[in-house]
């Protein structure tokens, strides 16, 4: 299933200034990405700029222990939770995030308005990150990509309109049906699609993303995104 629009956004005026502005960031990073496999050294730099529980929860179980300095590795550590989400580790990772962004995130980002929606993005993506260091304290693998972002905004659009409709590409070997599917499919159909983001991968040594518990925890972000629609609807109503 390939979302391709849906019924509410050309009822909006405001252009998606954000959603590009992140989609181009995303691709300039990939692309980054792809010059560094070439080099041999995106093994490496993944692994410095992802999310790695056990460095995190290492840095952090030193800095308890009484060692002041690790504090400022724990604060570096941190900021990959950030970082993390804008790298990819798959063409098929990247083109499914970008594809979803592009389809509910104007929507949600014309309800919100540019600042909100970006802060609907970061901190979906840092609270996502985070739990899923906490739920997986000991992982190695570094855990890339804006999957908790994407998911948030998912919950958000679905959250705000329930009985919307989602323009659908159905492809059957070499044709594509065009149908609609109601929004609720795509709360379903996010975790079926987190099963093919290992195609396309790229080399990175040890690889990424594991299928554990760790990288489930993103989808955490359909509930975030979910709960700050609702309070930002329940704070226009009383306005």
């Amino acid at each position: 299933m390939i979302p391709i629009g849906d019924n509410v956004f050309f009822f909006t005026r405001r252009k998606p200034i954000i959603v590009y502005l992140l989609i181009g960031i995303h691709l300039a990073l990939f692309l980054w990405e792809l010059k560094l496999e070439l080099s041999g050294e995106l093994g490496a730099f993944v692994n410095a700029w992802g999310i790695v529980p056990a460095q995190i929860n290492g840095a952090i179980a030193s800095a308890l222990s009484g060692n002041p300095a690790a504090w400022i590795v724990v604060l570096m550590r941190g900021t990959f939770l950030l970082t993390g989400m804008f790298l990819h580790g798959s063409f098929s990772q990247i083109l499914g995030n970008l594809i979803f962004l592009w389809v509910f995130g104007r929507t949600v980002e014309s309800v919100l308005g540019y600042g909100r929606f970006l802060l609907l993005y970061l901190v979906s993506g840092l609270l996502t990150g985070l739990l899923q260091v906490l739920v997986e304290p000991s992982l190695t693998i570094p855990l890339i990509g804006a999957n908790g972002a994407i998911a948030s905004i998912l919950g958000a659009f679905v959250l705000k309109f329930p009985q919307s409709k989602i323009y659908t590409i159905l492809p059957l070997l070499i044709i594509f049906i065009p149908i609609e599917l109601p929004a609720f499919f795509y709360l379903f159909w996010w975790f079926v699609q987190q099963l093919s983001y290992g195609i396309g991968s790229l080399n990175i040594p040890g690889g990424v993303n594991s299928f554990s518990i760790g990288y489930w925890a993103h989808g955490a972000g359909i509930v975030i995104g979910a709960v700050f629609m609702k309070l930002l609807s329940q704070k226009g109503r009383g306005q």
